[in-house]
């Protein structure tokens, strides 16, 4: 199978897998309360990344840079805080929509903090990105809902955290970088969990841990596509998470969204992955 094909269909898988850990997070958060679920998720994950471990050895660990692993945990596990509580009271296509927005705090993120130059066309996608954010919220049409604001703050949490991955990318591996998130994570929404802790049921654990290995699939899947082939050659697959994720809310949960949140998401989703795609090239060029 040509590399671009091998890339497309991991990107696929990814996005299956993505939208399918989101409507169990959805589902779980009736009986457990969303940072509980948070916590079990990076509390799994570092069982599943033992065996990685294992494989590379722990010598992988050594870094002097633990301060920035320790700010890109923390940035982590507010983003993810916000999200799992915003899946747990938003219809999955509009968190889906708006998460898109990610990538466009990243790029604002990358001009304003790192001082990345950002050419006129990558601003115009930011402000077309945005622009989609208002068309799904409307505001002064229709009411700000929270769960709208926390997947949005999530966004430009996560976007800060991808600034701190940049940084440390240049001295340390992707596996360390993945470990110390588990490692820093799994204490942090621990601890935010303690105030709701509930001891799950059998069949809550077996979800809990399916939520686990959903997200450690679809991370493994979204970096083997873009190992596989070019960002320009992947990215736009990931559109298929709105297409799960509308699927999985109707059947399970009876969510039928507006024509806006399509619209909205289509915007920003076109915004964010040709930024993808301009940042690839600009790279490629080493004018990035």
């Amino acid at each position: 199978m040509p590399a671009p094909m091998r890339g497309a269909l991991m990107m696929l898988v990814a996005t299956a897998a993505f939208a399918c850990m989101h409507a169990s997070i959805r589902a779980a958060s009736t009986g457990l309360h969303p940072f509980e679920i948070a916590f079990f998720r990076n509390f799994f994950a570092l069982f599943f990344l033992l065996p990685v471990l294992m494989r590379t050895g722990f010598g992988v660990l050594r870094t002097q840079r633990l301060g920035l692993y320790v700010l890109r945990g923390t940035l982590n596990t507010a983003a993810m805080l916000a999200f799992f509580f915003a899946l747990s009271i938003t219809p999955l296509v509009q968190v889906t929509a708006l998460s898109f927005t990610a990538p466009l705090f990243a790029t604002l993120g990358a001009a304003l903090i790192l001082g990345e130059m950002v050419r006129g066309r990558r601003w115009a996608a930011i402000l077309i990105g945005f622009a989609g954010t208002l068309v799904i919220l409307r505001p002064g049409l229709v009411a700000l809902d929270t769960g709208s604001m926390l997947v949005i703050g999530s966004s430009a949490m996560w976007a800060l955290a991808i600034l701190c991955i940049k940084k440390l990318s240049a001295t340390e591996t992707s596996v360390a970088i993945t470990v110390y998130m588990a490692l820093v994570m799994a204490p942090l929404t621990g601890l935010a969990a303690l105030p709701f802790w509930q001891w799950p049921s059998g069949e809550q654990y077996l979800m809990l841990g399916f939520i686990a290995l959903l997200g450690t699939i679809a991370q493994t899947c979204m970096n083997q596509a873009l190992h596989e082939a070019d960002a320009s050659a992947v990215l736009p697959f990931d559109f298929a998470k709105l297409i799960w994720t509308s699927i999985l809310g109707y059947v399970l949960f009876f969510e039928i969204p507006d024509l806006w949140t399509y619209v909205g998401g289509a915007m920003i989703f076109g915004a964010a992955t040709y930024i993808g795609i301009r940042e690839s090239r600009l790279k490629r060029q080493g004018k990035l």
